[in-house]
């Protein structure tokens, strides 16, 4: 009686699939597809509509989530240096809190070195108002609509938005609690689940597999953006110190961070420094930023970085192009820095741990080989040639 309740204890390994996909002697009722397509549809706009509702929460529960796989490397350091369990946990805590504090007072110290910058230009914003009026009046092109917007141009109107801006940011830091939170939870967790992954492994390796998978993309992901990022930065103070644009480490550092957000952070990025470079040294100025910029952030976060990235983590450029777009509107600002970990972990779990979507994969993957040619049938002695028909003399293959 023992012996037969531990084999119904135990996990059970899975069916072997069959060709389509599906474990042999399971019976299969199909729907028609124009019923599957609609049932998908709503579905996904009920789970985006469930997402964007609970923001709040999902939001910083990825950002912990992805915070805590960032960390899972320096907790594996410490064990394999024989540092106690607990000693090696709390050191990928300080680690993942550090990388927390460096994005977050990072952000702020560059919104308040601009808010204070920016009050000092008035006079050279009034001045250059004036300059652009008075183009637009040589080619016919000044009316009262044009002279009233010109007039509200005002670096202390810009400062004061930006200081309500930093306000909104250091409002937030209560919310930090939550975030805060989870990330110790999360962290305290890892020990934990290594045994369930090897459950996991036993009774559905092919999700254990695709969620190892995800953690590892994650992972890439996160060193290849933060080495692209600080070889932009460097380059991108270098630039700005040879222009002479105020505080060319502060927005140097600022290309870093934006460089988290895939293919459009040069934009975010180069705003602070053009408009610095505009009202210090004029137009010649701020061209020459946007050239620089165009020359060193769009070569290379838009044309290098993405094919790098894509190819480590498995995704398409344009696929995560497509993904910044979806998740910043479902997630917000929070949603375009998570958005590459967020695609990789909804393939984890509908594409890679299911054997009946590998169709989907070529066309989610940055690099796809064609199909090799089948090999063609060998002639059975039981065939008869052609050429023996036409010709009976002829030898038989």
């Amino acid at each position: 009686m023992a012996s037969q309740q531990a084999e119904a204890a135990a996990p059970r390994d899975e069916p072997d699939p069959g060709p389509d996909g599906v474990p042999d002697g399971v019976a299969v009722r199909t729907m028609p597809r124009i019923v599957v397509v609609m049932l998908g549809v709503v579905g996904f706009i009920v789970l985006v509509a469930g997402l964007k509702g609970a923001a709040g929460i999902v939001a910083p529960s990825l950002l912990a989530l992805v915070l805590t796989i960032a960390v899972l490397p320096v907790e594996a350091w410490a064990r394999r240096h024989h540092w106690p369990q607990w000693l090696a946990t709390l050191f990928a805590l300080v680690m993942a809190y550090l990388i927390l504090v460096v994005l977050l007072v990072g952000t702020i110290v560059c919104l308040i070195k601009l808010v204070d910058l920016l009050p000092q230009y008035t006079k050279d914003a009034q001045n250059l108002t004036d300059d652009v009026q008075g183009w637009l009046s040589k080619l016919g092109l000044d009316t009262s609509k044009t002279s009233d917007l010109l007039s509200k141009v005002d670096p202390g109107k810009v400062a004061d938005f930006l200081g309500g801006l930093l306000s909104a940011v250091l409002g937030t830091v209560g919310g930090l609690f939550l975030l805060v939170t989870l990330i110790f939870f999360f962290v305290a967790a890892v020990p934990g689940f290594r045994p369930r992954i090897a459950w996991l492994e036993r009774s559905k390796p092919q999700l254990a597999w695709s969620l190892t998978k995800f953690i590892d993309g994650t992972q890439r992901y996160l060193v290849m953006t933060a080495l692209f990022g600080a070889i932009v930065g460097i380059l991108d103070s270098g630039a700005l110190w040879l222009i002479g644009v105020p505080l060319p480490l502060v927005w140097g550092f600022f290309s870093f961070l934006t460089n988290f957000i895939p293919n459009i952070g040069f934009v975010i990025g180069i705003i602070p420094p053009a408009l610095l470079a505009l009202l210090d040294s004029g137009w010649e100025g701020m061209v020459l930023v946007i050239v620089a910029y165009s020359v060193l952030n769009v070569t290379i976060q838009t044309f290098i970085q993405p094919r790098f990235v894509g190819n480590s983590v498995g995704l398409s450029a344009e696929l995560t192009y497509l993904s910044l777009v979806v998740w910043a509107f479902v997630l917000g600002p929070l949603g375009a820095l998570l958005a590459v970990p967020m695609t990789l972990l909804l393939r984890a779990f509908f594409v890679d741990a299911d054997p009946r979507a590998a169709w989907t994969k070529p066309l989610l993957d940055a690099q796809v080989d064609g199909p090799e040619p089948e090999p063609e049938p060998e002639p059975n002695d039981g065939d008869v040639d052609a050429t023996a028909v036409a010709d009976p003399q002829s030898p038989r293959p």
